[in-house]
């Protein structure tokens, strides 16, 4: 049944793929967050579901840090997105190389861009928590990229 609607599988194989490059970012993201540049609350998910011991930092440090680490979280989970992507999702061809690659993380970079300043917003401005802000960070790139992926830079 897939087989005669391509379009339909090819969102399928999208989605799973973003899945996997969204896990990639999450784990690194919280990872960072909790080693690195510390930014995670007592109330985040992930710090009550493992049990980690954090170092609490005011608001501002949080907001500065998450991004931080959303930043260095992106430039390796896009990575990850970009070969699941040329491997099982899209067609390479429409650009060289090198123009696909700088294409696929201007485009990511705009969305996460857009996703990291919101996200830093929130837990300033709204005192969010870190997990919310991030999920929030991570709806506002998805609905930049799929369509931009499939007509700007891949050949659909």
């Amino acid at each position: 049944m897939l087989g005669t609607h391509p379009a339909l599988l090819q969102f399928i194989r999208y989605v799973i793929a973003g899945g996997v490059a969204t896990a990639a970012h999450i784990v690194l993201f919280h990872l960072v967050a909790w080693k690195v540049f510390p930014s995670l609350q007592a109330n985040d998910y992930a710090v009550r579901f493992f049990g980690l011991k954090i170092r609490e930092v005011n608001d501002y440090s949080r907001a500065r840090n998450s991004m931080l680490g959303n930043v260095i979280a992106f430039v390796f989970s896009n990575m990850v997105a970009y070969l699941i992507n040329i491997f099982w999702v899209f067609e390479r061809g429409r650009h060289s190389l090198l123009v696909e690659v700088v294409l696929f993380y201007l485009v990511s970079g705009i969305s996460m861009a857009i996703g990291t300043v919101l996200m830093g917003l929130l837990i300033r401005r709204l005192r969010l928590l870190t997990t919310f802000a991030f999920g929030a960070n991570l709806v506002a790139a998805v609905m930049i990229n799929y369509v931009m992926r499939k007509y700007l830079i891949f050949q659909g």
